[in-house]
């Protein structure tokens, strides 16, 4: 869906550039996330290992080259696959979507009440990570993370 939207920046273009040589993976995107001090990647579905690497050893030089936390997250042309690999799919047990009156849409995710602190992460940038993706790619207005 909106991917043509998505302008970046030649820092993010080279960041991206970085990353498919260090990895060989698919990448297609990233995000500078200066709020919390991180570079995000959206890589390509099913290459979610060949961007780990053995025993994280990918993630680990990027961190190293980049100077940053580096965060990964598989994509999926699925709002709702994507909402939930953009938080820690493990954890969600379900991804509603819902259409507001005024047309804008909005995700409710819904949690394990044990491990909602774990998916909306320390000082929420888990739930942020979410939210400024499924907006970027779905005109996902907010994201609401919710315990059963």
């Amino acid at each position: 869906m909106g991917t043509q939207r998505i302008k970046l920046t030649s820092e993010e273009l080279g960041l991206m550039s970085l990353f498919q040589s260090v990895s060989g993976a698919g990448v297609r995107d990233c995000v500078i996330d200066e709020k919390n001090g991180r570079v995000i990647y959206v890589v390509n579905q099913g290459e979610m290992g060949r961007a780990i690497g053995k025993n994280g050893i990918v993630v680990k030089t990027l961190q190293r080259l980049v100077g940053k936390p580096v965060e990964l997250v598989e994509y999926s042309d699925d709002p709702k696959t994507f909402i939930k690999n953009a938080l820690d799919p493990k954890y969600v047990l379900d991804v509603r979507l819902t259409e507001k009156l005024d047309g804008s849409k909005i995700a409710v995710v819904v949690v394990d009440a044990k491990k909602k602190s774990a998916v909306v992460g320390r000082n929420g940038k888990n739930a942020e990570k979410a939210r400024l993706l499924a907006k970027r790619y779905f005109e996902i207005a907010n994201v609401h993370i919710v315990s059963q």
